[in-house]
């Protein structure tokens, strides 16, 4: 079988995932690491998480990664489980239609065989991409995707309530509005972060025809209460990251003004769990060739 064959058939593999129930849930990795854990825990699938891989790397999130470090790392975690992986692409590194199609092809390059596509794009004078700018975008990732043979897995993101957009009371018909122009143009699932209210939620799945993902944050129904109403996709974005970094912070509290080692101890997996858990395959994927031949491209 080769490379495209096989990522057909995960791609496959994960679009059938988004017929709920059950709820597809997605736990967002930010290294190989993170993506054995999640992938050992169970997981179907692996997300990545932007915010975590930029922080990994050095950077805030937001596209200030360049694009070939962020593929680089998209590489190493698909390289690295035996479960279909999506990238979170943001809005794709770079404002124009063709680099959307770019980036969309460097993913599946990379191994990956699903992306999320925002519509944030990151001018606070405008701070969403016009409708049919985006919608562009969308058929430009498609296309792309066609063109390297492989079916990959378009979640359409749009920021209407993460980023608090227009007033509240219109913020629902104008995300449901975006969303259906975004699965008209080719996305397969619709993302709808930033909303935590059963509600509101069951209206975005009543509403929008395809697929919809939410994300996990404070205030969010338990997994079952959203696989009830119809939720296909729930993803925790950097969270589990973040959480991450706080144990990070609270032990390294402890050791600096205690003098102990409680906080990490207690929860520590052991080295040898470590060791075994990256010694079950190594990456297959040639990252240093995805850095080398396009650097600089997408870059900001």
């Amino acid at each position: 079988m080769n490379m495209t064959e096989r990522l057909n058939r995960t791609a496959d593999s994960f679009q059938m995932m988004h017929i709920a129930p059950p709820i597809l849930v997605l736990a967002n990795a930010w290294d190989a690491a993170s993506a054995r854990v999640f992938e050992g825990a169970g997981a179907r699938a692996i997300g990545t998480t932007s915010a975590g891989i930029a922080a990994v790397l050095g950077y805030p999130d937001g596209q200030k990664v360049p694009r070939e470090l962020m593929l680089e790392a998209i590489a190493r975690i698909a390289g690295t489980v035996d479960v279909p992986v999506t990238a979170d692409v943001e809005a794709g590194y770079g404002p124009r239609a063709e680099d959307v199609a770019e980036t969309t092809r460097l993913v599946i390059e990379a191994g990956a065989v699903g992306i999320n596509l925002e519509d944030a794009s990151g001018n606070p004078a405008q701070p969403l991409f016009e409708v049919e700018e985006q919608i562009e975008r969308i058929r430009a990732a498609r296309e792309a995707a066609e063109q390297a043979g492989v079916r990959i897995v378009i979640n359409a993101r749009t920021d209407f309530f993460l980023a608090e957009i227009g007033p509240p009371a219109e913020r629902l018909n104008a995300a449901v509005s975006r969303a259906n122009a975004y699965r008209r143009a080719g996305a397969d699932c619709l993302f709808v972060p930033g909303v935590a209210d059963l509600a509101t939620i069951g209206t975005l799945v009543r509403d929008i025809c395809g697929p919809v993902n939410v994300l996990a944050s404070r205030g969010t129904p338990a997994v079952r209460d959203l696989e009830q109403i119809g939720v296909a996709r729930l993803s925790v974005g950097s969270g589990i990251m973040r959480g991450a970094l706080a144990l990070a912070r609270d032990a390294a509290h402890e050791l600096f003004d205690q003098g102990s080692y409680g906080t990490f101890l207690e929860k520590a997996i052991s080295y040898g769990e470590v060791n075994e858990l990256m010694r079950k395959r190594q990456s297959s994927v040639p990252v240093g060739r995805i850095s080398a031949a396009h650097s600089g491209s997408g870059s900001k």
